[in-house]
């Protein structure tokens, strides 16, 4: 039995309706924190949400933002042709930013090109009229344009928009420019139904295309690397600050008795420690399951995963360590839900995709573990030492705010321990 206000309480003994005093202060109180808590994760719902909604709501009006090249390395009816055709296909909201590029840029020709997405057009007139000419059977239209692509920089907007838009041009070209060129080898005196048995493809297809894609995304289980298992890493990266505060402030009390500085070397060191270890372990599942680091970085590829793996764990979690210093372990998981939406919703589809305000997502640690992933596993543009610098950014703005956050701390608690004392002493007397 429990006493409480003079009355015996019996304990494991009330139905939860039940009348009795004590019951029914018990009872508001609890129900004071699970109406305020409905109420606060529904404000977080709404507040939250509609980030990672609003990045995947009706992404193809943002196309124009995408910019593709058109590099006509022919210069002739067929080079024309291409250029019209995507030059059309552009100036909509909905639709890719097509710009005609100088082949003189690109001294070395084809060799040269391999940028996002463009169609490179080689000297197609002049092959297709000597194949008229010669009324060659080995013709191959289909060597005549040759559209390149990163499907490994973002699969999800190669496969949903650039390549689906790409072929649909080149199609509609290609249909368009053998109706025309038919009608124009006939009224030239070009003995059509010959032609059409000798060397049908100048005449069904005089140019076709191919899809050059220069880096496909043919490893499935990287999706687990750069994009979902991210998730898990902040998730991983939250449950050690969670034991960090457990056996800083629950079990050994050691928080009371360090000195302030002391204070803040241990909550900066002892979870950069976890990071590495908890990292390794979570970059060796990577490597069991054979994701290809060595690709792009030989054997250094897993060395430099892994303190990828490191670097943007602490950037999370040291995050998460700073600001459970302001909302404790009772609220800290209003933090961890923001921090995850606003760090997935820049992955899943090219950031110049999506509306201005997702831009924010190039300084984001998800987003850069997930470039710097994608340049180790499948090749794409190295920008490692920027990828690696965003890390390292976040690391130290967690650093300055996590000791300005234990400063204000340490003197509220200083201030409590104050008040404590000058009541003790009072009563005392």
């Amino acid at each position: 039995m429990e006493e409480s206000e003079g009355k015996a309480v019996q304990i494991f003994s009330y139905r939860f309706w039940d009348e009795d005093p004590v019951l029914a202060q018990s009872r508001a109180m609890y129900l004071k924190v699970v109406v305020g808590g409905i109420v606060m994760i529904t404000l977080t719902i709404w507040s939250m949400l509609p980030i990672y909604w609003g990045a995947s709501w009706k992404p193809g009006v943002q196309l124009h933002k995408l910019h593709g090249w058109i590099v006509d390395f022919d210069g002739g009816m067929v080079g024309q042709a291409v250029t019209q055709a995507f030059s059309s296909a552009t100036g909509l909201p909905t639709q890719i930013t097509w710009q005609t590029i100088d082949p003189a840029r690109f001294p070395n020709g084809v060799s040269d090109v391999y940028s996002f997405c463009f169609v490179v057009i080689p000297n197609a007139t002049h092959t297709l009229q000597q194949a008229v000419a010669s009324r060659d059977s080995s013709y191959n239209g289909s060597l005549i344009i040759t559209a390149y692509g990163t499907e490994a920089r973002n699969e999800n907007g190669y496969r949903a928009f650039l390549s689906p838009i790409t072929q649909g041009i080149l199609q509609q070209v290609s249909l368009r420019f053998a109706l025309q060129f038919t009608q124009q080898l006939a009224s030239s005196g070009v003995n059509i139904t010959s032609l059409a048995a000798i060397a049908p493809s100048t005449i069904v297809q005089p140019i076709g295309y191919t899809m050059d894609n220069v880096r496909p995304f043919d490893v499935p289980v990287a999706s687990a690397v750069d994009l979902v298992g991210l998730i898990y890493l902040i998730i991983l990266s939250f449950i050690a600050s969670m034991i960090n505060c457990a056996a800083r402030e629950t079990v050994s009390g050691i928080d009371r008795l360090l000195t302030l500085r002391s204070l803040l070397l241990v909550r900066v060191l002892s979870p950069l420690a976890m990071y590495f270890f908890i990292s390794l372990s979570y970059s060796l599942v990577s490597l069991a399951f054979q994701v290809p680091f060595s690709r792009t970085l030989a054997h250094a590829g897993f060395f430099v995963y892994w303190m990828l793996s490191w670097m943007s764990m602490s950037a999370l979690g040291l995050a998460c360590e700073s600001i459970l210093t302001l909302l404790t372990q009772r609220f800290i998981a209003f933090f961890l839900f923001p921090w995850i939406i606003s760090n997935v919703s820049v992955c899943s589809l090219p950031i110049e995709a999506l509306p201005g305000v997702f831009r924010y997502g190039y300084a984001v640690p998800f987003y850069n573990v997930s470039k710097a992933v994608r340049t180790i596993v499948f090749g794409t543009k190295n920008e490692l030492g920027l990828n690696f610098g965003v890390q390292f950014a976040w690391i130290s703005v967690s650093c300055i705010t996590l000791t300005l956050f234990q400063i204000w701390r340490r003197r509220r608690m200083v201030q409590q321990a104050g008040e404590r004392m000058r009541v003790q002493g009072s009563s005392e007397k």
